[in-house]
């Protein structure tokens, strides 16, 4: 399937979603849900899933039954999960990039975008290119300035995609990045504070460090500005069409029932937007709040992260 016929599709479904109208609201699954957890436990997914599923158990008297499915950056829960049931009574929760970048870069990945019904986002990441403030770097500028000076700089991802974006970074201002791919965020953190690395890709979690004064974000790489960090500019701002942020967000087999969908979306959303929940003040806590799209919204998103992917990788050829 093209991109193009992609986007087709999904709006094909979404409008299939609006057409259950009211019906939707009173959906309730037929047994217990069993929900695959992309990434291990503890982690910000995992967090999330399970404190949803406490909730949503609480209020609803739904039986949700948290599965860790992990491996690949998301791809192999997709893989399982694509072959499960549509009936409702199977989900998953992973991050955009699993559908949106590996789908294009990860040989023979073993699935593909459109195997899919995108339910809704939960929250999204707060993505910055991190260094210590006694580097004395207050922006990406200050780094360009030091790579004119001859500074090679060894940088912390913890995904293809940010080496992606490290090396069209290099190709436009003349850095010279060391790459050292390391598992998760937290490793990026602290391979910073230990002085490890120089600078890194972190997701939100450096938040603490920034308020503090200990670290300091140099550019976002979300679409918009950074929440604590407002003054630093994204990669769209300084000439690189890319973004690297993602969304959590829950997905389950292709072609689940339109008011199953919805119905979903909207106990995520009931749960998200309740700030006395334990699932709310942890994703508000951890990513600044929620970030709740479903839907055909939810659909145009997958749809031109896929477009904007194939750009970044045809642009690392």
């Amino acid at each position: 399937m093209t991109f193009k016929s992609f986007g087709a599709a999904v709006s094909t479904a979404g409008a299939l979603a609006l057409a259950a109208g009211p019906a939707a609201a009173a959906w309730k699954p037929a047994g217990p849900i069993n929900l695959m957890i992309a990434f291990a436990a503890g982690g910000g997914a995992d967090t999330q899933a399970r404190l949803i599923s406490t909730e949503l158990e609480k209020t609803k008297g739904w039986k949700i039954i948290p599965q860790n499915v992990t491996g690949k950056g998301g791809g192999v829960m997709a893989r399982k999960l694509k072959g499960q049931p549509n009936d409702g009574l199977t989900f998953g929760i992973a991050v955009t990039q699993t559908f949106t970048y590996n789908v294009l870069a990860v040989k023979n990945v073993g699935y593909a975008a459109d195997d899919f019904t995108y339910v809704t986002t939960t929250a999204g990441t707060q993505l910055g290119l991190v260094a210590k403030s006694e580097r004395g770097w207050k922006s990406i500028e200050d780094v360009i300035a030091a790579a004119g000076a001859g500074t090679t700089f060894k940088l912390g991802a913890m995904g293809p995609k940010l080496a992606d974006l490290a090396y069209v970074t290099e190709q436009k201002f003349g850095i010279k990045f060391n790459t050292v791919m390391l598992r998760g965020g937290r490793a990026v953190l602290n391979a910073i504070t230990a002085g490890d690395v120089d600078l890194g890709w972190v997701a939100g979690i450096q938040n603490k460090g920034v308020k503090a004064g200990d670290l300091v974000n140099l550019v976002s790489g979300e679409t918009a500005r950074l929440k604590i960090s407002p003054d630093i500019p994204t990669l769209h701002e300084i000439g690189i069409p890319y973004d690297a942020g993602v969304k959590f967000l829950i997905v389950a087999p292709k072609g689940i029932p339109a008011d199953a969908r919805k119905g979903m979306a909207d106990a995520v959303a009931s749960v998200l937007t309740d700030k006395s929940t334990k699932a709310a003040q942890f994703v508000q806590r951890a990513f600044g709040g929620p970030s709740l799209i479903s839907g055909a919204a939810l659909e145009k998103l997958v749809a031109d992260s896929i477009e904007n992917n194939r750009k970044l990788i045809a642009a690392t050829q």
